[in-house]
């Protein structure tokens, strides 16, 4: 390991990588124990089918901080923080309480324009709204359907005369023993 900080021993890095609880962890310290025993980082690489670039990176990050640089680092990557922070949530909670300006119902697209006024932001997408909807526990709100039956005599009069007439011609009528898709046996087409 030429040019390497050396934090770990050969015989603690191989303990290290038999131990290892996940893929990738024992994947990095097979790196490092290989070029501890004077692998270069080519047949390192060559080894476990990696690249050299990446075997590499990992010689520096091991070099500059330790055993603790090495395995799954992003468990601990907490992700991009909220658009809308408790305040804002407790706001828009508030702001729900009494209807949109333009009338009409809540709904993702106006909650978006509403989170881009507060945050003073250009445009904020319409799903983004639907999420902070999501969040304060709302969900889609529709009128129960009603039941056919319950439509006044004008209105299913109404109804029936939107439907063409029927056909004076009708349909056509065959034999119950033959259908329009068989062909009489004179008719078919016999191949050797």
């Amino acid at each position: 390991m030429a040019g390497m900080v050396v934090h770990l021993s050969t015989d603690e890095l191989e303990a290290r990588f038999r131990a290892a609880d996940t893929v990738v962890e024992r994947t990095h310290f097979q790196v490092i124990w290989l070029l501890s025993k004077g692998r270069t980082v080519g047949e390192a690489a060559e080894i476990l089918a990696l690249s050299e670039r990446w075997v590499e990176k990992l010689a520096e990050r091991y070099g500059r901080h330790g055993a603790e640089a090495l395995g799954d680092l992003r468990r601990g990557n907490r992700g991009a923080r909220p658009l809308l922070s408790d305040d804002d949530l407790e706001a828009l909670r508030e702001r729900l309480r009494t209807p949109p300006d333009d009338g009409g119902h809540w709904s993702g697209p106006k909650v978006a324009r509403w989170i881009a006024a507060r945050l003073g932001l250009e445009h904020v997408h319409a799903p983004r709204g639907w999420e902070a909807l999501k969040k304060l526990r709302w969900s889609i709100q529709a009128p129960r359907p009603r039941n056919p039956k319950a439509a006044t005599a004008e209105q299913e009069a109404a109804f029936k005369n939107v439907w063409p007439a029927p056909s004076a011609r009708g349909f056509s009528r065959l034999p119950a023993d033959q259908s329009a898709s068989t062909y009489p046996a004179s008719r078919r087409c016999l191949r050797p």
